[in-house]
């Protein structure tokens, strides 16, 4: 019977359980699907109807719309008690530094009943290059790329969305994401094509995270993460990018890739892989083990390579 507390009686069962949605529900987005337990209800966000029937049988609810259209997230509005935001910043937007798609989700989740929680896929990226260095999540941020500024912008405007509405804020800093199931998820292509790394002597550290381990990552930071907090989630390996692909190269019985000094190098690999390469640092994962409790399956670049 309605009362002064719930004027309007007792919500419909379907309100009364936990609701996530996933936004930008692709490779990691179905692998945190996968691994919530079926008591709740899971919501995933798409813009493209091909994917419907597959999001589907995933016992995933779709709901079509697209960020870059804010006119068709309305029906996002209260609909979500945790959210998980994975979708990447356009690539190509007249302000280059801002991601206008976190903009227009957070205005839609602005319209109704707040989430109580929302994890951020953002990037390691967002540090520049450290000459190498450790790196904590206390670091200040230093982009030096276009893609990196517009994550700085994210995070900025997700941390003020947290300290108005109350929403819990966790944001992930992610490096290198592999998996031998995933789309790109190894480095046996790039060796198959033998495209060179540099050499040791201008050779830069590089992190890792194994695609499973990230998806657990983030649902221990949807429940458990503490609020307006940043946290690295990368393994603990510890290797410069040549000596990466080496090993890997043995472990797939394939050649190591040539070692190239950087004058060269800017010559014959692309601008995305050589920002890449321009970048050196080492993230300090402690706070992912000791506040998320996150034990990973991939301790290794190695271990995760070994099981492809």
């Amino acid at each position: 019977m309605p009362s002064n507390l719930t004027p309007l009686g007792a919500l419909p069962s379907r309100f009364r359980r936990e609701r996530v949605l996933i936004v930008g529900c692709g490779d990691v987005g179905l692998r945190v699907a996968r691994q919530l337990p079926p008591k709740l209800k899971l919501i995933a966000l798409t813009s493209t109807a091909a994917r419907l029937p597959a999001l589907r049988a995933e016992g995933i609810t779709p709901l079509q719309g697209n960020l870059d259209d804010a006119a068709t997230l309305r029906r996002l509005a209260g609909l979500a008690t945790r959210v998980v935001h994975l979708a990447p910043p356009p690539n190509h937007n007249p302000d280059w530094r801002s991601d206008p798609r976190t903009l227009a989700l957070l205005r839609t989740l602005r319209l109704r009943s707040l989430p109580r929680s929302l994890v951020y896929g953002s990037t390691s990226g967002v540090y520049g290059d450290c000459g190498g260095d450790w790196v904590s999540e206390t670091r200040s941020v230093n982009p030096h790329t276009p893609r990196s500024q517009r994550r700085v912008h994210a995070e900025g405007h997700l941390r003020l969305f947290g300290r108005a509405t109350g929403t819990k804020i966790h944001i992930l800093r992610i490096p290198g994401i592999y998996a031998s199931d995933r789309e790109g998820g190894t480095p046996r292509e790039r060796l198959l094509k033998g495209t060179p790394v540099l050499r040791q002597e201008d050779d830069v550290y590089t992190n890792h995270i194994h695609a499973d381990d990230l998806a657990r990552a983030c649902l221990a930071a949807l429940w458990r993460g503490k609020p307006q907090r940043v946290t690295h989630v990368s393994d603990d390996t510890r290797m410069k990018m040549g000596d990466y692909f080496d090993l890997a190269a043995d472990l797939y019985q394939l050649p190591r890739p040539p070692r190239a000094p950087r004058s060269t190098a800017q010559q014959q690999l692309s601008l995305m892989l050589l920002s890449f390469m321009s970048e050196s640092r080492r993230l300090n994962n402690q706070r992912m083990k000791t506040e998320l409790k996150l034990v990973l399956r991939y301790p290794t670049v190695a271990s995760g390579l070994r099981a492809a």
